[in-house]
């Protein structure tokens, strides 16, 4: 089957001060390491960025094939998937959709998420349990055991994520897109090193835990 991934990597990173994902991680930048993880699994790549930044994501990730396409993103997130989505291939089968700044998504979680849609999934979502207490805004408390973290890569049949993206228009992620156009979405277990970059003590606890893994 034939698999592409869209790369969200169009952010402005107003919380980490600027883009996180071109931020330097263990010797390179953000966005490589999310676009080498991908690349494992991936036939074709479309990288969405910032206007501003093709060039020089061009240049960084030059050395990888499966990297067809760099293109500008929208406004939002939903818009900026849209785009990417419209450069994929119309024969591919399975597309991923990834954000770039959770630069530690393994090799393994990729294939586990796909090999769900191959075997017949319409949409696979990686998930991790909340450690913490929670309370909502207004001071209730949340029972967390009622509550998973959503995480990315994830996976869909290629045509479900297009008639989702067609039909809707705004999400806080993908998934969401396809449950609304009436898919039905399965999960997985995600992996709590997958963090998204968001804060600059973010990279931190990457480089952390990309040491940890080359000592294992």
């Amino acid at each position: 089957m034939k698999i592409w991934t869209v790369l969200v990597a169009a952010g402005e990173g107003l919380r980490f001060g600027s883009k996180k994902q071109l931020a330097e991680l263990a010797g390179m930048p953000v966005l490589l390491h999310s676009t080498l993880n991908a690349s494992s699994v991936s036939d074709g790549i479309v990288v969405v960025t910032s206007a501003d930044d093709i060039d020089f994501v061009r240049s960084c990730l030059k050395s990888i094939d499966q990297v067809h396409e760099i293109v500008e993103g929208g406004a939002t997130r939903s818009e900026s998937v849209r785009c990417g989505l419209e450069k994929v291939p119309h024969d591919s089968e399975i597309v991923i959709v990834h954000d770039a700044v959770r630069p530690l998504a393994s090799q393994d979680l990729f294939e586990l998420v796909v090999d769900k849609v191959r075997n017949g999934a319409e949409a696979v979502v990686p998930v991790v349990p909340i450690a913490d207490s929670l309370r909502s805004i207004d001071g209730k408390q949340i029972n967390r055991d009622e509550v998973l973290i959503v995480q990315t890569p994830q996976a869909f049949n290629a045509s479900l994520l297009r008639k989702a993206y067609s039909s809707y228009k705004e999400a806080t992620d993908d998934s969401s897109l396809v449950e609304l156009a009436g898919g039905i979405i399965d999960f997985v277990d995600g992996d709590v090193s997958n963090l998204k970059i968001t804060v600059k003590s973010d990279l931190l606890i990457a480089e952390q835990f990309l040491i940890a893994k080359k000592t294992n």
